[in-house]
């Protein structure tokens, strides 16, 4: 009888463990992954690229203020901000404080649905039953002061992406961008943007905070070179030796994080990257076998 009753007690305190880890350890475990794109042409002069996402800021989050503040020793040359900043309606004023040294950076952004939206309990089991499928919001829901946090960023000179295309110069050299506004929400809007590349600047980068196939789909088609996105938070729970169970979208849980490729229906090929992000929702303020993160992205040229 001790040994019936022994078995779950062990498991539940195995069970208790894990989510004290995964809520009070890893969670702030942060990290900077590091990747080379040959992408360039021979023989220019490589560029540093740092990309954050999801920080879903809330007041009091000193670590992860810390650590962002502390990604400028990088010394990134440009800086791309794939959205969902906030996870809290007064996460504005310490997401820009956390990214003020960052924001003497060249940089551009797209948001995510948190950065419009107040972030709202639910129900994490739907990711394992059905993933959460791409839609608009079917009522209305309490909206955050976005067009402030846009204006912060903005005031810095960073460039908005939202379904907008823009161009940087970065040391004599022209790079340009395709972005899209959020297709978790149904915001994205491709045909507004198509074009292919710039055709007077170096490199034209793809940037939205969703991988959803179809945003995948067109901006490879369009043949755009490279693609950054966010969202996923890498699976946020994942399995050691196995890895994530859900991406949050259409995309395969293969490429749930990190470098990999995408090819479109015309067969063209582009670079995908997707950052596994550094914060979580406050309504669900776990991680385990996926540490935050940012991405140090060197491009080089083409081998």
């Amino acid at each position: 009888m001790r040994k019936t009753i022994a078995v779950p007690l062990a498991v539940a305190a195995v069970g208790v463990a894990g989510l004290g880890y995964a809520a009070g350890v890893e969670v702030n475990l942060y990290r900077v992954r590091r990747f080379e794109l040959p992408v360039l042409d021979p023989g220019s002069t490589p560029v540093k690229i740092l990309q954050v996402s999801d920080i879903h800021m809330v007041p009091g989050q000193r670590r992860k203020h810390a650590w962002l503040r502390s990604l400028a020793e990088l010394e990134p040359d440009l800086v791309v901000n794939t959205g969902d900043n906030l996870s809290h309606p007064d996460g504005i004023g310490p997401v820009l404080d956390a990214l003020e040294p960052l924001l003497r950076v060249p940089g551009v952004f797209v948001f995510g649905s948190n950065d419009y939206y107040q972030a709202k309990k639910l129900n994490p089991t739907k990711y394992l039953r059905r993933g959460d499928r791409s839609h608009a919001p079917k009522r209305e829901r309490a909206q955050n002061d976005w067009h402030e946090l846009q204006a912060g960023l903005e005031k810095h000179g960073w460039l908005p992406l939202n379904n907008a295309r823009g161009s940087l110069e970065l040391g004599g050299r022209r790079i340009s961008f395709v972005g899209l506004d959020d297709p978790h929400v149904k915001r994205d809007r491709y045909e507004l943007v198509s074009g292919g590349p710039d055709v007077d600047a170096e490199l034209t980068i793809g940037v939205t905070h969703a991988p959803y196939l179809r945003a995948l789909d067109a901006m490879a088609s369009d043949g755009l070179p490279v693609i950054l996105a966010g969202h996923t938070h890498g699976g946020q729970l994942c399995i050691p030796g196995y890895g994530a169970l859900v991406t949050n979208c259409d995309l395969d849980t293969g490429r749930v994080k990190g470098l990999s490729t995408h090819t479109a229906p015309n067969s063209r090929t582009s670079y995908l990257h997707v950052s596994a992000g550094c914060g979580t929702s406050r309504f669900a303020p776990v991680r385990f076998a996926c540490p935050p993160e940012a991405s140090l992205l060197t491009l080089v040229p083409r081998r």
